[in-house]
């Protein structure tokens, strides 16, 4: 069967031609509700291979046809993985023509894959590619060099495939097993060297809030950020070509009961409790730069491939979602997509200071579960006592992160996905082409 779709797109033909030939193209673009994840990405799209891996130890192979390949208008893969390649016949010719103001990018696919499959992933695709290329349009890209650290969890991960789409060469600082092109990073005791050749470091890392606040999870969570952080601080301060800082924070600095009756902006002071302590402290860590220096204080990330919202899915989808606690704390929350926005554009603007990279529509929790309830087609009938999340928290953790009442006004000026239905429709399916 045939499978054919095709996009507008207001780029000039080589614009979006270089897009998919740039490390990070495939990752941008492998819609995070598949159960396929790229883990190698071809360095030709004349004769290269692509490989994705797939759930119980399976491979999805795909091996770009050399005779179908016309550079800058046409390339073609196949998918030749046994038994994937059998239960699929997959074929993908990708065109690109040039029409009046843009490029029309035709996709056809020969494979046995039901066409509604094919309708939401290519949903995804389109939306994608059109998001990142007008984000592209909009900043004023240089050809610079970034490290990254963190770059191997969820944002990290989609900001270096976005950056490297950017034509952005990325250096990932990691702490084990450091391969061709990282660097090892000790948080402890960085090398001097670490930061030689960067123009700008972004810092992601730090141990995941989520977990019953121990006294041990709330110590390994002030020890991943503030010293580390103060530490990578130094060498943007003294290095000779490293000019800028982006570290990651949190909406945690301002408290779990802030801006109810009115939004709270990024001039608010700190709030109290452990993660606005430890906010603020992370911060002040990374505000010791004398170099442009800009902290992200992130709300709720959503994003289909990891996180909170595939867990709220799971729950959702087995009949078990609801509201939590009484259901009318403030969530405020963004799309993992206009995150990565957020970071390109901090790297590639003069703003400095804090920001509040949330969405401009916060909502309360049981607006959350209805609306997740009707993108699903579940029933959200389970209201979860505010008990619950103390069991599995701890009181303070309830109260710190899953009960937490924050409506966090955004500094953020653009948005691919500004509203909650259509963040949750992009990351679990629900566009067709």
């Amino acid at each position: 069967m045939s499978y054919t779709t095709s996009q507008f797109l207001p780029f000039d033909r080589d614009t979006v031609w270089r897009y998919h030939t740039r490390s990070g193209a495939v990752a941008r673009l492998t819609p995070p509700f598949l159960p396929m994840t790229p883990v190698r990405q071809s360095t030709s799209l004349a004769d290269g291979t692509t490989v994705f891996a797939l759930p119980a130890g399976l491979k999805w192979i795909a091996r770009h046809d050399i005779t179908a390949y016309r550079r800058g208008r046409q390339f073609a893969d196949e998918c030749v993985s046994a038994p994937i390649k059998s239960l699929a016949h997959w074929r993908h010719v990708h065109t690109f023509e040039d029409e009046a103001n843009g490029t029309r990018v035709t996709d056809t696919v020969d494979t046995r894959v039901p066409h509604a499959a094919l309708r939401a992933s290519f949903g995804y695709r389109q939306r994608q590619l059109l998001g990142d290329l007008a984000t592209a349009a909009r900043l004023d890209i240089a050809p610079i060099t970034v490290g990254i650290t963190g770059s191997r969890g969820l944002v990290g991960r989609a900001l270096t495939a976005f950056l490297t789409t950017l034509g952005v060469r990325v250096v990932q600082l990691v702490r084990t097993n450091a391969k061709q092109g990282q660097r090892l990073w000790d948080p402890s005791a960085p090398s001097p060297q670490l930061l030689d050749g960067l123009d700008a470091l972004i810092h992601l890392a730090g141990e995941p809030v989520f977990g019953r606040f121990s006294e041990s999870h709330k110590r390994a969570l002030r020890d991943s950020r503030v010293e580390p952080t103060r530490k990578l601080a130094e060498l943007v301060s003294r290095s000779d070509t490293c000019t800028t800082l982006i570290s990651a924070s949190a909406i945690g600095f301002y408290g779990p009961r802030c801006g109810s009756d009115e939004p709270v902006d990024a001039a608010a002071p700190a709030g109290e409790g452990f993660l606005a302590d430890v906010v603020s402290q992370w911060e002040a860590a990374a505000l010791s730069c004398t170099k442009r220096t800009v902290v992200m204080r992130t709300g709720m990330v959503f994003s289909g491939r990891g996180g909170a919202l595939p867990v709220f899915k799971a729950l959702f989808s087995t009949g078990l979602g609801g509201s939590l606690g009484s259901g009318e704390q403030w969530m405020s929350w963004i799309s993992i997509d206009d995150l990565v926005d957020a970071y390109a554009e901090a790297l590639f603007t003069t703003v400095s200071g804090p920001l509040n990279a949330v969405a401009p529509h916060p909502v309360q929790n049981a607006e959350f579960a209805e609306v997740l309830s009707k993108e699903l087609r579940r029933p959200a009938v389970v209201n979860i006592p505010s008990l619950g999340p103390k069991l599995l928290l701890g009181k303070e953790g309830a109260t710190e992160f899953a009960l937490a009442d924050q409506r966090i006004a955004t500094s953020l000026r653009q948005f691919r996905h500004p509203t909650l239905i259509e963040t949750l429709k992009h990351e679990l399916g629900g566009n067709n082409a």
